[in-house]
């Protein structure tokens, strides 16, 4: 018999398992605690419940949860997790302090369906989505982690990991349900970021359905010709068509639009590329993050100089378009935006 995942029953399934099986609804509420707000690996944790019971739990269901088969700490305090997997494919995730917050980079899919040329995750195949009990655990394990070396919760959470997230969206969804649920990791949604490459129909959708977190899109040119060119699938999906969808999100849910912009040398660091980005700016209010480029050993691409960067940032600030320049974290250790890729020892098999 092949158990099902104990954790794909909503509260209400496990109630009326419970009932179905003579006993009380009561049940069900004190499983599904044990699994989204205590974290239970094992029906042998739930001390409260019997003995009896949770045998017979464990003859009818499994808790699919993650491994952390890895962990990584770079020179900056920044953490990598190679995270193994029920079906033992590996995804990463990322713990990234500051003196105030700590950060949780989290993964959606094993691989990435896209094929943006600067990214080293982009170049796995997609192997599956992951599922909500799958993202839910590894915020619970960043979480674990800042309170253990930082002395602090988990303060935010960026779907900036492996994979793109609104290629997954109804798992995405799920899980952050189950993050911002007072009886799950009762976290609030204005701290968290769902960044996307950019699929129109799917961040319409998003407006349509009234998320509460923030929006970021992946964008590095706002010229269609040059964002062909590193990142394809824009071919598919061309700024035009992005720039509608961004407006009806904005129109739909009042909330500013961040875009993550990387200045590379002889792509994108010159004066029609700013000129370009400001206009794209101006349909509703936005904040750029101007984000250091991070290696991925093939040499196609380059850091723009100091001066492209300040160019960028002079130009933004003269035309009252919120800008910070980011630095990147983790980079001796990969961990760092683009470089999520499996390149450690543990593999996906």
């Amino acid at each position: 018999m092949i158990k099902k995942d104990i954790r794909a029953l909503d509260k209400e399934a496990l109630r009326a398992f419970f009932v179905s099986q003579g006993q009380s609804a009561f049940r069900g509420n004190q499983v599904y605690e044990w699994l989204w707000q205590k974290g239970a690996h094992s029906f042998e944790t739930m001390t409260n419940i019997s003995k009896e019971t949770r045998a017979f739990l464990e003859t009818h269901f499994v808790i699919n949860h993650i491994r952390v088969d890895q962990m990584q700490r770079s020179n900056d305090g920044t953490i990598k997790n190679a995270v193994r997997l029920h079906d033992n494919l590996v995804v990463e995730s990322v713990l990234i302090p500051t003196k105030t917050r700590t950060t949780a980079c989290v993964s959606s899919q094993v691989g990435c369906s896209l094929d943006c040329k600067f990214c080293a995750t982009s170049r796995l195949k997609r192997m599956r989505n992951l599922q909500p009990d799958e993202i839910y655990d590894q915020v619970v394990a960043i979480d674990q982690q800042s309170r253990l070396y930082f002395n602090r919760p988990l303060s935010n959470i960026v779907f900036m990991g492996m994979g793109e997230p609104l290629m997954n969206y109804n798992n995405v969804l799920k899980a952050i349900d189950k993050i911002t649920d007072p009886e799950g990791l009762a976290m609030s949604p204005k701290r968290i970021i769902v960044s996307t490459s950019g699929v129109p129909k799917m961040i319409r959708k998003m407006a349509e359905d009234g998320v509460k977190f923030k929006l970021a899109v992946s964008l590095h040119s706002a010229i269609d010709s040059v964002r062909t060119s590193i990142m394809p699938f824009n071919e598919t999906f061309p700024l035009e068509q992005l720039r509608q969808a961004l407006q009806f999100w904005y129109e739909k849910t009042k909330s500013r639009i961040t875009y993550e912009y990387v200045v590379w040398k002889g792509i994108n660091d010159n004066k029609a590329a700013i000129d370009a980005l400001v206009e794209f700016c101006k349909f509703a209010p936005a904040k750029v993050n101007l984000i250091e480029y991070n290696p991925i050993e093939d040499g196609m691409f380059s850091q723009a100089s100091q001066a492209a960067i300040e160019a960028y940032v002079n130009t933004l600030e003269r035309h009252n378009i919120t800008c910070t320049v980011r630095r990147s974290r983790g980079k001796d250790i990969d961990a760092a935006c683009g470089q999520l890729a499996n390149k450690k020892d543990v593999k996906i098999n």
